[in-house]
């Protein structure tokens, strides 16, 4: 990662944390984006003593999160989650969004669904006129009979590979498998994100659509936004 690229993704990260307010109940995002964030609210709990809760998305995260003293809970053990900072991997101008780069899908969406506020930090790099353009669909699948549920999901358009890391199957922290799928440019995320939830063996897929409430471009001076 270049060092330009790095100050946008701080810039971003550093922004989304100061909308984190005292007593609140924040979800934390996974990757390179997020932990900014994570960094910036860790030094706000320091500096302030401010008094937050976080849930991770992810392992990763949680160890993250634990390391810059946040305390954190279960999304059970919460009312509500007041404010959730994640990044992205793509970003239409409608605010519709491709995750899944990182393996935590399945529990960025289900927290992302869960809160009251949902903002996306990014570099302007995955700011695309189109989802899929420059970023292949992550699909979390059952571990399961993968080939059958991968012909289905090629079924629909699609060419797909088993998401690899060390020359092993990739393994979520559901202890899934993943898909990514080149769609190439996706001219109808709704309906796409409709029939692969609808194939048995598929678990979830990385289209989060209508779900941003706000999106923090940095750039190396400041950012911009998208609301």
């Amino acid at each position: 990662m270049t060092n330009e690229r790095s100050l946008q993704k701080k810039n971003a990260g550093f922004k989304a944390a100061e909308f984190v307010e005292e007593g609140m109940v924040v979800g934390l995002g996974t990757g390179s984006t997020a932990r900014y964030a994570i960094e910036k609210i860790g030094r706000r709990i320091k500096e302030e003593d401010l008094q937050i809760k976080g849930i991770p998305t992810s392992i990763e995260t949680k160890r993250r999160a634990e390391k810059a003293g946040i305390e954190l809970i279960e999304l059970d053990e919460a009312e509500k989650i007041d404010l959730t900072i994640d990044g992205a991997d793509e970003v239409d101008p409608d605010m519709n969004l491709i995750k899944g780069g990182g393996g935590a899908l399945l529990r960025e969406k289900i927290i992302a669904y869960n809160s009251r506020e949902y903002v996306i930090i990014v570099d302007p790099s995955k700011v695309v006129d189109h989802l899929g353009e420059s970023f292949d669909l992550p699909v979390e699948i059952l571990s399961l009979w993968q080939q059958c549920i991968s012909d289905h999901v090629e079924d629909l358009g699609c060419s797909s590979v088993l998401r690899k890391e060390d020359g092993e199957l990739y393994r979520t922290d559901n202890g899934n498998n993943i898909l990514d799928c080149d769609f190439g440019k996706i001219k109808e995320p709704k309906k796409l994100s409709q029939k692969l939830n609808s194939i048995p063996g598929v678990i979830e897929n990385g289209l989060f659509l209508d779900m941003a409430d706000r999106i923090i471009i940095g750039k190396e001076k400041g950012f911009r936004e998208m609301i």
